[in-house]
């Protein structure tokens, strides 16, 4: 099964490690020395480890690191700060990713993307990265529904 690791900021970060409590599937993952995210510290539920440094761009690059592939969710197709870093550093890592911004088409199109993306990479632990709540306050609805749409209940419980 699919383990998922994010680093707990708000938004994108925080919204897939919810789902992954929620239905059962591994998760964790690195964030900075001190549990900081943009919300104050981050909770204990949440499976991470704390990076040496404090500095955000560690903890991205380490999750993209330590995963076999990454994927960036945003509502927007235009990538800034954190979320941008965390493509490049999958360029310069060679690390497979995949960007699925909710301007891009259909729900079902995008789902397909994903499915294809995790098959074709052999992934077993994805990093799920993008912008945090303050940038785009509705994006953790957008990551539910492409995890709810492509794993599932059923296949977050295989493990």
């Amino acid at each position: 099964m699919l383990k998922i690791v994010s680093g707990g900021q708000t938004g994108v970060d925080r919204a897939a490690l919810d789902w992954a409590l929620a239905n059962g599937a591994a998760c964790g993952g690195w964030c900075p020395l001190g549990r900081l995210a943009e919300d104050g510290i981050i909770d204990l539920r949440y499976p991470l480890r704390e990076t040496p440094e404090t500095d955000p761009a560690q903890r991205t690059e380490w999750n993209v690191r330590d995963s076999d592939g990454t994927l960036i969710v945003s509502l927007a197709k235009r990538l800034v700060g954190g979320t941008r870093l965390t493509e490049v550093l999958a360029e310069r890592l060679a690390k497979p990713h995949l960007v699925l911004a909710k301007t891009d088409g259909d729900l079902s199109a995008q789902v397909e993307a994903l499915r294809r993306f995790i098959a074709e990479n052999g992934i077993q632990v994805l990093n799920i990265a993008g912008p945090r709540a303050s940038g785009e306050p509705s994006v953790g609805e957008y990551v539910r529904s492409l995890l709810n749409a492509t794993i599932g209940q059923a296949g977050a419980q295989q493990k």
